[in-house]
């Protein structure tokens, strides 16, 4: 069985349309699958939208992504586990591509991002040269990680130290055990961050990281971009 893992927080607005993605790719599979949606701490109809499309609902009062993931994994009853955020968009072909990467022998891999909507030209560059980086070194990009229920509990799941780049270290520890690939099937993620925050907003994350180094990831304080009130997108 597939279980497909989402933390939410807040995610009234764009959830939906993300379960109804991964109902069609997972109906076209063919495959048994469950939804599981993390409602952590949500304040809107997260939780509701949730159940209306057949997820069942696992209510948390974390505000940390990694321990958000980790509660899903923990009531999945799959034997492969996919980590979808609730603003992602996945389709039929990169869901086959996954299942195929673990029926190969891999233990764990991601894909390729793509932004929704129209984003700054200097977003474009950043992408591409952080998805360089990342294809280089078999590091996943959090929207979408997929990995076997081995696999998972022998890295230790997502690391609870850490308000982000969880994905990092797991993609770290998931190495030590087995294959690791990043597809170039894509999904499509919200490019609202880029959107709602200016060049400035990360020049300033990116002063403090210079500041204060990992110490930095292992608290929410400066972390606004992913843990701050969620700014309105013009462009929906």
């Amino acid at each position: 069985m597939i279980s497909f893992v989402l933390p939410a927080h807040n995610e009234e607005e764009l959830l939906g349309e993300t379960l109804t993605a991964i109902r069609a790719a997972a109906d076209a599979v063919s495959e048994p699958y469950e939804l599981v949606v993390v409602d952590d701490a949500s304040s809107d109809r997260t939780g509701d939208i949730a159940l209306a499309h057949g997820a069942r609902l696992e209510r948390v009062e974390y505000r940390q992504i990694s321990r958000a993931r980790n509660a899903g994994a923990r009531v999945a009853n799959g034997d492969r586990f996919i980590f979808v955020d609730a603003d992602t968009i996945i389709s039929e072909r990169t869901l086959r591509a996954a299942l195929a990467a673990m029926d190969a022998g891999a233990v764990a891999g991601g894909a390729t991002l793509r932004m929704d909507g129209r984003v700054p030209v200097y977003i474009h560059g950043l992408l591409a040269v952080t998805a360089a980086v990342m294809r280089r070194k078999n590091w996943i990009a959090g929207c979408y990680v997929f990995c076997t229920r081995e696999a998972f509990q022998a890295a230790g799941g997502f690391d609870e130290s850490l308000f982000a780049t969880e994905e990092i270290a797991f993609s770290k520890a998931v190495q030590q055990i087995g294959r690791v690939v990043i597809l170039d099937e894509e999904v499509i993620t919200s490019g609202r961050k880029a959107r709602s925050h200016s060049g400035w907003d990360l020049v300033r994350l990116l002063a403090v990281f210079a500041v204060r180094g990992q110490s930095m990831l292992r608290s929410r304080k400066h972390l606004a971009l992913w843990y701050g009130g969620r700014r309105r997108d013009e462009s929906r």
